[in-house]
């Protein structure tokens, strides 16, 4: 029983959650639950509004504790129930599967010889997601089926989680007009208003990453921007962030490269507390924006991160090679990526079928046209052929028509190579991509030029070069970079740079139109910052530093203490003093890297994980077995990065909320003055600037050009 405070503090917290204040009820709820304990009920809202507020493992801890005390007041639907809800989050923000299934098999055991519940309908939206990713589809239908048939008639969000799964598993299996059909069921769920605010965040979210996967791009947009007019006011847990993946998707494929980049950066902030090897998704869809506007380093270096993370980020990763001239390793890559097929489950990707083949096929064309090698291009190429025509997708029948046009080209098949192409190039304008467009005609000039129409060719290449041209602003070809900013100005990201005039600091000039467009450099004492070809100098802060080196690289997040250790000398703000914010010694330690709390929750899933790979060993099942070693293997890895010999914490060795307060404060300090004498670079950092404990300079679409620091 609570006392009159306790039971105020849990109602204050029932009605923000109703009111979708989710930090707050979160608040509410951690106070109480440090003060008594919690009742099953009020658990699973914790739960919940933790969930919503950012801090999956209080979700899923809770749960747990939830389980336990219904359990020990002897009520097993209400265990099985909690049991349930930890399996559905580890599924939905983890992707592993041993420890899903063994919450499973709890929640079951404990539903034996009772009646048909909302928990029997959850565990049967589980099972069906989880032969999703597992690749099982004829299973992962029959789970669907039931969750629909019980949802249903006690619970309308697991029935309509459920019809999402079930017109996946449709559509996989061949039948792709009718799992359209079964899509348009699962929708109504979402716009009837019937379902709580998680569980409509997850209808939409799963609709939306079935249709990407099934490359079918228009319906995906549809539902994308209906997710967007929801989540105004219902950001909820890892949704948001998911969204916003989703959306750069969409944005890239129309060729607004500049936004693409921006919402793929903050699905990658979004997404960090939810996601483990998952963040990997947001990560390749960032390189892939890079990699079309021409930024291979940048791409190379998200692609890099994503497999860091656990994910597979091919056939980004071989084309960025094959792009940098290594078309051998780039070849390698490819063949290597098809061959041994990455295992991790994803909610994002489809499962290991053909379908999930399709873009490492098209590549593979590219790359092996490239190296010459045509039996390996054209085998490619009609494998993809094949797969286009299983699911009813222009994308994939662009994307196959593409293909056959580079190995028609190749081969010196000029008419059947043209014919494709005009095919691609059609196709693609009906998908609405511009970028994919570009491409196809430039293969189709080769084959006009290849037949000797010169004058064919030109008017191909012309419109080619349109269509880059005329993508959003960020596009880099050959050097240039094009912005729509201010005035439609083309920066030229080569040109030579020129001097910097003097000027008294604190001054403002306007350039002469020699120097670089956009600089911030230290000069001795002072700085020269020329922005929008005006000029002003301002005398050393320490803030400048941290902007130059957040200037230097767009998009690239950076912790407080890499900020703090990259260089600032104090003795250039305070001469022969030191700055005690920024001496070593001064910072103190920051306590583990991974709490006890944390740890703990590792353990539990690793025992988790050592049953399930028990089970499937004694059942002789491989694949699973397999999977469950990779599993184990990833969060050996997690653990041991904060755990040190004999079992010590590892301590993150300084103060990172005294930095935070630090840096924050001398960036803002640093802005300040930089506004005072040219506002309109003042107003481009307030918005672009991030900080708190990672910062990232964030530029907008107006801004697309490097800086020369």
């Amino acid at each position: 029983m609570y006392d009159d405070a306790e039971a105020a503090l849990v109602e204050q917290a029932r009605a923000a959650a109703s009111n979708g204040d989710w930090s707050q009820a979160y608040d509410l709820l951690v106070g109480a639950d440090a003060r008594v304990r919690l009742s099953v009920e009020d658990l699973g809202l914790l739960a919940e509004v933790a969930y919503a507020a950012g801090h999956l493992d209080v979700t899923i801890e809770a749960w747990e504790r939830a389980h336990a005390e219904a359990l020990r007041l002897g009520e097993p639907v209400a265990a099985a129930g909690a049991a349930a809800r930890v399996a559905l989050h580890l599924l939905m923000d983890t992707a592993l599967m041993a420890p899903v299934r063994g919450w499973v098999k709890r929640a079951e055991r404990l539903l034996v010889g009772h009646d048909e519940t909302p928990t029997h309908a959850w565990l049967a939206v589980i099972r069906s997601y989880e032969r999703l990713m597992m690749g099982d589809i004829r299973a992962a239908g029959e789970w669907a089926a039931r969750a629909v048939a019980v949802g249903s008639a006690c619970n309308p969000a697991a029935a309509a989680l459920g019809r999402v799964a079930e017109a996946h598993a449709v559509i996989l299996e061949g039948d792709v007009r009718r799992g359209l059909d079964l899509v348009d069921e699962a929708a109504v769920a979402t716009i009837s208003g019937e379902l709580d605010a998680i569980s409509t965040g997850m209808v939409y979210c799963e609709l939306v990453c079935m249709l990407q996967g099934l490359a079918q791009h228009d319906l995906a947009e549809e539902w994308t921007e209906a997710m967007e007019r929801w989540r105004h006011g219902n950001g909820v847990g890892s949704i948001h962030g998911r969204c916003s993946v989703h959306r750069a998707e969409i944005l890239r494929l129309r060729g607004s490269y500049a936004e693409a980049e921006r919402v793929a950066l903050a699905a990658c902030a979004e997404l960090r507390p939810y996601l483990r090897r998952e963040l990997g998704w947001p990560l390749t869809e960032l390189g892939r924006v890079r990699f079309q506007m021409g930024n291979l380093h940048g791409a190379e270096e998200a692609f890099l991160a994503a497999r860091q993370a656990g994910w597979d980020p091919e056939p980004g990763l071989a084309l960025v090679r094959l792009a940098q001239g290594d078309v051998a390793l780039a070849s390698a890559s490819i063949r290597d990526a098809l061959e041994h097929p990455l295992t991790v489950p994803s909610r994002e990707l489809p499962p290991n079928t053909d379908l999930r083949r399709a873009p490492l096929l098209a590549a593979r064309v590219e790359i092996e046209v490239a190296a010459g090698d045509l039996i390996g291009a054209r085998d490619a190429a009609d494998e993809l052929a094949r797969v286009a025509a299983s699911f009813e997708s222009r994308a994939l029948a662009a994307d196959a028509a593409m293909a056959d046009g580079r190995v028609r080209l190749a081969a010196g098949e000029v008419a059947g190579a043209r014919h494709a192409f005009q095919t691609a190039v059609r196709l693609w304008g009906l998908v609405g991509a511009p970028y994919e467009v570009a491409l196809a005609r430039s293969g189709l000039a080769s084959t006009h030029r290849a037949s000797g129409d010169e004058a064919g060719a030109r008017l191909e290449l012309g419109a080619a070069s349109a269509a880059v041209e005329n993508l959003g602003p960020g596009r880099q070809t050959d050097g240039t970079v094009s912005t729509a900013g201010a005035g439609g100005r083309k920066y030229l990201a080569g040109s030579p740079s020129g001097a910097v005039p003097t000027s008294p600091a604190g001054t403002r000039q306007v350039g002469d139109g020699t120097s670089d467009p956009n600089a911030f450099r230290r000069e001795g004492d002072y700085w020269s910052i020329s922005f929008e070809d005006h000029i002003i100098t301002l005398r050393d802060l320490k803030g400048l530093h941290y902007l130059a080196r957040l200037l230097a690289h767009p998009g690239r997040e950076f912790h407080v203490l890499d900020l703090v250790a990259s260089g600032v000398d104090p003795a250039a703000n305070r001469p022969g003093m030191p700055d005690p914010e920024l001496t070593p010694s001064g910072w103190g330690d920051a306590g583990a890297l991974l709490d006890a709390q944390a740890k703990n929750a590792y353990r539990r899933r690793l025992a988790e994980i050592d049953e399930d790979l028990e089970e499937a060993r004694l059942m002789r099942d491989s694949g699973r077995a397999v999977q469950a070693e990779a599993e184990r293997d990833f969060l050996i890895r997690e653990l041991s990065r904060a755990v040190g010999l004999s079992g010590r914490g590892r301590r993150a060795g300084s103060a990172s909320e005294r930095a935070r307060v630090s840096v924050t404060r001398a960036v803002r300090h640093a802005m300040v003055r930089i506004r005072k004498y040219d506002p309109p670079l003042g107003e481009h950092l307030e918005r672009a600037i991030r900080t708190g404990t990672y910062c990232v300079y964030l530029p907008d679409s107006r801004i697309t050009g490097s800086w020369r620091i």
